[in-house]
């Protein structure tokens, strides 16, 4: 049977993807009841970071404990990758020795070549093109609070980097509007623009993409790895913090998130993002949920 891979929110059919948050949200439930539950005994899970993270690596560590299993986290210090072996003999080596493989890197390429030569699934823990496992967590964050996200509509404000790349992707999955806000010169994916055509729609004015949508969301204005961008990033961003005027354009009940980490003053007031509307906490939560659920379906294929 071909390994499974999770690099993009494309990997999973529209069916896949809905069976996989709703898994997530019966193992959210699970451990809230206190249950034991634990199908891999023995797995072991190999974390590549090439970018460091807090939620990543609480996430994905703990989940595997959770779910009976046990993790090995490598940092740049710890590894070849890309340095001083091809990146296609560390994955065939690693993926001998794990059961799966989490790659949080910069390029892309990387984590695409080093599936090819993998035994083992590979998932995506985030690369500089698109961020899959934060847009599960996002995914169960929105369902838990309006039982679907199809048809719905959704404001994106702020930088079209690879979080919104990967709202683009959902919004082709998962079936809603997506409204985007940004900056001329700091556009999403040209290539998702055109494959999203009927379902988003790319706005210079925040105010106008929010009014009557169900969900605002946002990130930094310099993702890692582009802070020496941050001065000219904050003058080319102007107008573009998520305020308390902007979600007043969104309809009544609508909820703000963000994938965090957040600069209060800079893409979201502290208002919004600790404010009533916000269900930042459950959306960083749930990236343990989602996880647990995406790597049950890679490793069990889906049987519970």
């Amino acid at each position: 049977m071909k390994t499974r891979h999770f690099l993009s929110l494309f990997d999973l059919t529209p069916a896949e993807l809905q069976r996989v948050l709703q898994r997530a949200s019966e193992l959210k439930a699970i451990r809230q009841r206190g249950e034991h539950y634990a199908p891999f005994p023995g797995k072991v899970l190999g974390m590549i970071f090439e970018k460091a993270s807090t939620r990543t690596r609480v996430s994905f560590e703990a989940g595997m404990a959770q779910l009976g299993g046990s993790s090995i986290f490598l940092s740049p210090r710890d590894t070849q990758l890309g340095r001083g072996e091809p990146i296609e003999d560390t994955a065939r080596v690693v993926s001998r020795m794990v059961d799966l493989v989490m790659i949080r890197t910069f390029a892309h390429a990387t984590i695409q070549r080093f599936a090819e030569y993998s035994t083992a699934p590979v998932i995506n823990g985030l690369t500089d093109y698109n961020h899959p496992c934060q847009l599960l967590a996002d995914l169960q964050t929105f369902i838990e609070e309006f039982g679907e996200i199809r048809g719905r509509t959704v404001a994106w404000i702020g930088d079209g980097n690879n979080m919104c790349n990967s709202y683009l992707k959902a919004a082709i999955q998962c079936d809603f509007q997506l409204r985007i806000a940004v900056p001329p010169g700091y556009e999403p994916d040209e290539a998702l623009l055109k494959q999203a055509t009927d379902r988003v729609v790319l706005l210079r004015d925040p105010l106008t993409a929010a009014k009557g949508a169900d969900l605002v969301t946002t990130d930094v204005w310099a993702s890692m790895g582009k802070e020496e961008q941050q001065d000219r990033r904050e003058r080319d961003f102007t107008g573009y913090q998520v305020t308390a005027e902007i979600m007043a354009q969104a309809r009544p009940g609508a909820i703000f998130l963000h994938c965090l980490p957040a600069h209060r003053g800079e893409e979201v007031s502290a208002e919004v993002i600790d404010g009533p509307q916000s269900r930042v906490w459950d959306q960083a939560e749930n990236r343990l949920h989602a996880q647990k659920a995406l790597m049950e379906f890679l490793l069990l294929g889906g049987q519970t």
